[in-house]
């Protein structure tokens, strides 16, 4: 079999029941199950959601996405091998822990293939909840050009490129495009400051002012906890992003839970530890393929550049990668993935087929 055929680049044409658009993203395409068949599900796998809550079927896909546009290489290759199956596991490990440690849940109601996500629907935090402990990436490069604060926080000055900051910093930044809220630009993926939120709590989509601690709470100790599995086989959890959202359990009790994916390669920054203790930045995460890709171009600052974004399109459209530095972000998530499980992830010949299989076998959801 083709290594290209392997790969499950599109993800939004398969025959799940649905009476919704498919609604696909970067890399996932997420299926809104029908209320017959939600209902259903709830009663026969006994979820802990209320009886009428949607559930949808979330599939993952191979595909790469870096600064905002989808990636391909050489020989059709329209993903990365084993990328999605590399994503899922690492997310389901976090979120795992994070409910065994008191936590919270997350949208995940159970997982019948490494590629699906059976998921409930979540009233989204309208926030993308950053929290970076080193400082590297955007904020050094907004650091070198003499910015100090960042969401409202003031940086000392004197900080070296890569180095541990002197705490545990949460930058958020709007998800989507808020309006009417005093001081925050109508633009998606806007900084905005600790201040922002709690004078406009219910602008983000909380439920009250005590939600706001709660969301940072679970921001720092599910870094917490991932940074301390992480340190176990000797690698650095320098930032990531997470998501939050509310859901409304069997009994009527609404709660905030984690959403989207948590420590992967795509949402975070991963170093190698030894080799940083060394002086030297050896990334586990997407950032090495963004790398790749600017020194890969002569003009990276399409690839910087928000107001270049038709150039950076066309970029994407009509270059196919080299095949080797697609294999090498399979190698670095697949690398990075079986570390933190401890196992072997093996990887399927026809992953399309078994989804439709299993959701037609197991749960009655193929038409």
């Amino acid at each position: 079999m083709k290594l290209a055929e392997r790969v499950l680049a599109v993800n939004n044409d398969l025959p799940i029941r649905t009476d919704k658009p498919v609604h696909s993203g970067k890399v996932r395409s997420v299926y809104w199950l029908t209320e017959a068949d939600s209902k259903r599900l709830i009663r026969e796998r006994g979820y802990d959601v209320a009886a009428d809550a949607p559930l949808a079927i979330m599939v993952i896909s191979d595909r790469i996405s870096a600064f905002d546009c989808i990636w391909h290489g050489e020989g059709g290759l329209n993903g990365v091998p084993g990328k999605g199956a590399a994503l899922n596991t690492i997310s389901n490990h976090w979120f795992r822990l994070f409910r065994e440690q008191g936590l919270a849940d997350s949208h995940i109601l159970e997982i019948p293939h490494p590629f699906v996500w059976i998921v409930q629907k979540a009233r989204p935090v309208m926030i993308e909840a950053i929290c970076r402990q080193y400082i590297t990436g955007s904020m050094w490069r907004s650091y070198t050009k003499g910015e100090r604060d960042f969401c409202g926080i003031l940086l000392p000055e004197g900080l070296k490129k890569d180095q541990r900051l002197p705490e545990l910093l949460i930058t958020p930044s709007t998800k989507g495009i808020l309006k009417g809220i005093p001081g925050v630009p109508e633009a998606d993926d806007v900084n905005i400051t600790r201040a922002d939120i709690e004078r406009n709590y219910a602008s983000f989509n909380f439920r009250k002012p005590a939600d706001v601690d709660f969301y940072e709470k679970l921001l720092k100790e599910g870094f917490n906890v991932i940074s301390k599995e992480l340190e176990k086989i000797d690698q650095v959890f320098v930032d990531t992003k997470f998501e939050f959202g509310y859901v409304t359990d069997k009994n009527g009790q609404e709660k905030l839970i984690y959403m989207d994916e948590v420590g992967t390669p795509d949402s975070s920054r991963i170093w190698d530890g030894a080799s940083y203790r060394k002086g030297k930045v050896i990334e586990k995460s997407k950032e090495e393929f963004r790398q790749q890709l600017l020194n890969y171009f002569p003009d990276p600052d399409i690839l910087l550049n928000k107001d270049r974004m038709p150039e950076r399109a066309a970029l994407a459209r009509d270059n196919a990668l080299p095949e080797d530095m697609l294999m090498q972000v399979s190698r670095t998530y697949l690398g990075i993935a079986e570390q933190i499980v401890g196992k072997k992830i093996a990887l399927s010949d026809n992953p399309k087929q078994e989804i439709l299989d299993i959701l037609s076998a197991e749960f009655d959801l193929i038409v």
